[in-house]
């Protein structure tokens, strides 16, 4: 029997956890977990290494994918009305048909990290 679980956490400690538990599985003594008569065959996989170094690498992925800051539309919406109002409306206008678009709301969320940095730079 094969089971597959897909699980997303958002807490990096209890993630480490779980990897630190899963490594530990395969040298667990079946008996001390299932309930097995004396005499009766038991199937034992061995994981290989491949696979467990695999899904390591994919934790630590999404792991990192978390840990990215993901800037909101609100968070450069304040910084460029914060510029606005000191007096580089400008600039800012500028800065929003840079990315080919007429107003904020036009440009895709994934410039915002850029367009915050220039518009650091002002």
């Amino acid at each position: 029997m094969d089971i597959n679980v897909n699980v997303r956490f958002e807490s990096p400690e209890l993630m480490a956890a779980l990897l630190n538990f899963a490594k530990a599985l395969p040298q667990m003594q079946l008996g001390d977990v299932l309930p097995i008569e004396k005499g009766q065959p038991v199937e034992v996989k061995e994981s290989e290494d491949k696979t467990e170094s695999k899904n390591e690498k994919l934790v630590k992925e999404e792991i990192k994918k978390e840990k990215v800051k993901t800037i909101a539309l609100e968070d450069v919406r304040a910084k460029l009305a914060s510029l606005s109002q000191s007096g580089k409306q400008s600039a800012v206008k500028g800065l929003i048909t840079k990315y080919g678009a007429k107003k904020l709301t036009d440009i895709d969320p994934a410039c915002y990290e850029e367009l915050l940095n220039e518009a650091e730079v002002l």
